[in-house]
């Protein structure tokens, strides 16, 4: 088979890389295409998801976002026609699009509710061959596939991901040192739009708050404040799975790495308007209390569950969380393999 990847944010790396190697292992050719996304090009320079087709940058508004659109759908219509792809795998609309123009079957990784993601639903979806879904969201459309996991887990299962102790030394980090890693997002994306996370206000209380505990380590999404360069990640992005695996504590206000800190069995506390309207993270805290999600304004809520937290001992708060992951992953499936042998019965 001729398999393109469209990656359009660098979450997606992750998630495609295991499904990637898996199926050349089996003797497919796999395709990449991405965004001018710098972060997203260097993780796939690191897992060898190498050449790709360049789709230009993204667009901020949403009538940006949908000329942008447009544009990727043309390119993307030329390429599969010129490699005769057979199978498009994505998180996004364009391959949807594409597929119905083409031979190639459309395969979207979608982990949001339906109502958190309207024009997903609306021009994606329907277009799509199979829609992969954790199984505690509904959607709608008769082309979603479910299976009983997580997008994160479909790195971090311990079949996938090993954390790397040698990080804590590119950290600066002593061995035993506690850390806390904290992560801000833009939220620009389409299903951000008058959303919220935390304020400058709020994200300096976070780190006074953790400061006599711990080192704090801070990634940004967007451009870094001048009080929190301090802060700063000192890793690269390839390196932050093992780095998160050893930390004490995750606080922020991203969706993603709230849900891969607690796949990985660390405490996580989210804070944004998001907060108890999704399922992953919904299933995630009420099924297996492997992290809180608070609204801004809640936000003194969030800074008490931090205090309860920090004044558990850190070998006993690390065991405990370490044996709810446990009762995760073993309930849970190893996502890559579910796709593969789904695709493999094809």
């Amino acid at each position: 088979m001729n398999i393109l990847i469209d990656i359009g944010h660098p979450g997606h790396v992750h998630l495609m890389h295991p499904l990637a190697e898996e199926l050349k292992s089996r003797g497919h050719k796999i395709h990449y295409a991405v965004r001018d996304i710098p972060v997203a090009k260097r993780l796939m320079e690191h897992y060898g998801m190498t050449p790709w087709v360049d789709l230009g940058g993204k667009k901020d508004s949403l009538a940006g976002k949908a000329k942008t659109v447009v544009s990727q759908d043309l390119q993307l219509l030329r390429y599969v026609r010129r490699n005769h792809i057979d199978w498009g795998f994505s998180s996004g609309l364009v391959l949807s699009h594409v597929s119905k123009l083409t031979s190639m079957k459309a395969f979207m990784f979608d982990d949001d509710d339906d109502k958190a993601e309207p024009l997903i639903t609306k021009y994606g979806h329907p277009l799509t061959d199979v829609v992969f879904t954790p199984d505690c969201i509904r959607r709608k459309t008769r082309h979603t596939v479910y299976y009983h996991g997580t997008h994160e887990l479909a790195y971090l299962h311990p079949n996938r991901f090993t954390p790397n102790p040698v990080v804590l030394q590119h950290a600066g980090l002593q061995p035993g040192e506690r850390f806390f890693i904290m992560r801000f997002v833009a939220l620009k994306g389409h299903h951000d739009v008058g959303q919220q996370g935390l304020t400058l206000e709020q994200k300096q209380t976070l780190v006074d708050l953790l400061k006599p505990h711990g080192r704090v380590i801070i990634t940004s999404e967007r451009t870094i404040e001048p009080e929190f360069e301090p802060y700063r990640l000192p890793i690269p992005p390839e390196e932050i799975h093992s780095l998160m695996a050893y930390s004490s504590m995750f606080l922020g206000d991203s969706q993603t790495m709230t849900s891969e800190a607690a796949v990985l069995g660390v405490p996580a506390l989210k804070c944004n308007t998001f907060a108890g309207r999704l399922s992953v993270p919904n299933m995630l805290e009420n099924n297996y209390q492997l992290c809180y999600a608070y609204t801004p304004d809640h936000f003194d809520d969030m800074l008490q569950q931090i205090t309860r937290l920090l004044s558990m001992e850190p070998d006993a708060l690390h065991n405990e969380w370490q044996s709810r992951r446990q009762l995760m992953l073993n309930e849970m499936v190893d996502p890559t393999a579910f796709f593969v042998n789904y695709l493999e019965q094809l």
